[in-house]
């Protein structure tokens, strides 16, 4: 399922990461990569906070339907 509709606070581990080239390279950037643990922290209008390798970063609700748990 995708990250945005996972539930807030539970640990996730990321399955699969979608998107075109570029979305991927900026994705695994910030933290994201297969096989990693991430977590929802808040979520904030259409932005969802999440918790990725001990840092909070701000995705937007695109970004996080790329990313598979």
């Amino acid at each position: 399922m995708p990250l945005m509709y996972a539930e807030m606070g539970k640990p996730q581990i990321i399955k699969k990461i979608g998107g075109n080239p570029e979305v991927k390279k900026h994705l695994t950037e910030l933290g994201f990569n297969v096989g990693g643990e991430v977590s929802v922290v808040s979520s904030v209008g259409r932005n969802l906070i999440v918790k990725v390798k001990e840092s909070r970063v701000a995705v937007s609700e695109e970004l996080a339907g790329k990313i598979m748990v």
